[in-house]
């Protein structure tokens, strides 16, 4: 991993694994080149398949996210001419009459006008990739569109990919599908058999392309009332449509959306609340990929610990410290008595192990520690000897 983060050559045969550590540097994910990403990429694919029965890939689950990009909406520019977004208001007020506007009247002129954030006509010239897109929170920032194959047997991440957040779910599943079905083979041989996903990602198409993959799919319907299949492959994308309908009625569809919204959102919960990720603080996909490539390599450690050791965080050790702590208090007592003993002069220890006689093979080994609030009692004599 060392060699990995200075951007090492590294042998394409070597698979490093991702541990779990905090990256503070921006230059230092800067310094890591396209082929350490891929190491690193297939040392979080490895981590999956170290553990047998951890995770089989069979059952997956798709799910998608918005990151807030580190990029601020004020400082957009026009993709034709470079323009900022002040001067183009300007621009506008100009032509309606206003010689000199405000901040106020500006302000005024843009909540007016409709359709003014598109991605086609303007960029941020800090983070190029970022792209203005509505926040599940209501808010309009400059984001990105993480995106998470999740298996649900294990809650395992198998594959991370980081698109366009202007781009929808039903065209980056498929992107997100590929990788998995690469980590899905190292596992077994049948690859991704069943997909999990919400009524966001589904289409006609994305229900066809499934079925040539040979993936059965549990993605519910939204409501679109009643649809008209006359056109070009839409026989086919009907047919899909039906026998992906006659799987939601299944009880195996129930238990696998309950564990679709527990584990995926898991994944979320772990890598972008806990995980302080929900805003990222580089710039470029390709840097926040490997910046998430390696965050999704210590969640999957952290599932490989629980299953080998039985502790998966560190605060899960705060449980275990108990025992622990308690006999380092009794060593702690034992030493504090010897300790008052010795510089009493005495060294007998038979008065303690309860034998009235030191040389009885029976004291050899048999120590019964004082406790310290009575030795200390043992020292306090008076003057008379009573």
């Amino acid at each position: 991993m060392p060699e990995v983060l200075r951007g090492e050559p590294v042998r394409p045969a070597e698979h490093i694994a991702g541990g779990v550590f905090s990256i503070t540097s921006h230059w230092l994910l800067r310094g890591i080149g396209f082929r350490a990403r891929d190491c690193v990429a297939d040392g979080g694919r490895a981590l999956i398949t170290e553990v047998p029965g951890l995770c089989t890939g069979r059952t997956i689950s798709i799910d998608a996210t918005t990151l807030e990009a580190n990029a601020a909406l004020k400082s957009i520019v026009r993709r034709d001419n470079g323009q900022s977004y002040h001067e183009y208001l300007k621009e506008l007020a100009q032509a309606e009459g206003i010689e000199n506007p405000t901040r106020e009247q500006l302000a005024r002129l843009d909540r007016k006008r409709k359709k003014k954030g598109s991605n086609r006509e303007w960029m941020s010239p800090r983070d190029p990739d970022a792209r203005i897109t509505k926040m599940k929170d209501g808010r309009t920032h400059l984001a990105h569109k993480a995106e998470h194959a999740v298996d649900l047997t294990s809650g395992a991440l198998v594959a991370m990919t980081l698109q366009a957040a202007s781009e929808g779910d039903t065209s980056t599943i498929l992107k997100t599908l590929a990788e998995a079905q690469v980590a899905a083979l190292a596992v077994n041989e049948q690859a991704v058999e069943e997909v999990v996903a919400d009524k966001g990602y589904h289409s006609g198409a994305v229900l066809t392309e499934l079925h040539e993959q040979e993936v059965r799919s549990y993605i519910p319907e939204p409501e679109r009332g009643r649809r008209k299949w006359d056109g070009e492959g839409k026989a086919e994308e009907q047919k899909r449509t039906y026998e992906n309908r006659r799987r939601l009625r299944g009880d195996r569809n129930k238990r696998l959306q309950k564990l679709r919204s527990e584990l995926t959102e898991r994944s979320f919960a772990h890598l972008y609340e806990t995980g302080g990720m929900r805003r990222v603080y580089l710039r470029g996909r390709n840097n926040i990929l490997k910046r998430l490539l390696v965050q999704g390599a210590a969640f999957n450690l952290s599932l490989i610990l629980r299953k080998t050791l039985g502790v998966g965080k560190p605060r899960r050790l705060q449980g275990l410290s108990g025992p622990l702590v308690r006999l380092f208090i009794r060593l702690f007592s034992w030493l504090w008595t010897r300790l008052a003993q010795t510089e009493a002069g005495s060294f007998d220890f038979a008065a303690q192990s309860g034998l009235s006689d030191p040389g009885d093979p029976r004291s050899f080994g048999t120590i019964q520690v004082t406790p310290l609030r009575l030795a200390a009692s043992k020292r306090l004599t008076s003057t008379t000897g009573c």
